[in-house]
């Protein structure tokens, strides 16, 4: 029992992580991304579709997106998408076949803002690992027919893996503002 709530905290601490990561590829760095596209929702025929469903995302340059549409019909509302999603700052031009998105330099100034957005996903993060830590241990609390020095044993445990999975956001962090600050 106690090892089942200790692999499901982990489990759940790592998927965290995951997502925090995935989250920071939507943050643009100096170059184009086709991940930077992930997170954009295109109305397509009044339902929400994320972009790479709509199309072929392709990074001929470095500052430069291709996104071929399967449906051309659909240019118009990826191009609308493009333009309104926060934080990105592309321009997207149609040509009437594929979109081209180019990525403008980024200045010092908004190279901090990114930093500044990328340390609050960190922290989020970590509040996301720091609510499965807290659950995992009501979880052992609840058990009774284990002894107090077995949870007590187990509640180390569940620290351990917070602070290994916090090292991780914090890692994580720490790379993608350099990455973010190089210029």
């Amino acid at each position: 029992m106690i090892s089942d709530i200790l692999a499901e905290t982990a489990d759940k601490m790592s998927k965290s992580v995951d997502a925090l990561k995935e989250d920071f590829a939507t943050v643009r760095t100096g170059r184009a991304n086709p991940a930077l596209f992930q997170k954009i929702m295109v109305e397509y025929y009044g339902t929400p579709t994320p972009l790479a469903q709509l199309g072929s995302l392709q990074n001929p340059e470095a500052r430069t997106i291709i996104i071929t549409p399967y449906d051309k019909g659909a240019l118009k509302e990826i191009e609308r998408a493009i333009v309104n999603f926060p934080n990105l700052g592309a321009t997207p031009t149609n040509d009437g076949n594929i979109i081209r998105v180019t990525m403008p330099e980024l200045t010092e100034e908004r190279r901090k803002e990114y930093v500044k957005i990328v340390r609050a996903k960190s922290e989020d993060g970590r509040v996301a690992i720091r609510n499965v830590r807290r659950k995992g241990i009501a979880d052992l609390e609840a058990l009774k027919e284990v002894g107090e020095d077995e949870i007590s044993r187990a509640e180390k445990e569940i620290e351990a893996i917070t602070k290994k999975h916090i090292d991780a956001v914090d890692e994580a962090f720490k790379k993608k503002e350099a990455e973010l600050l190089e210029v």
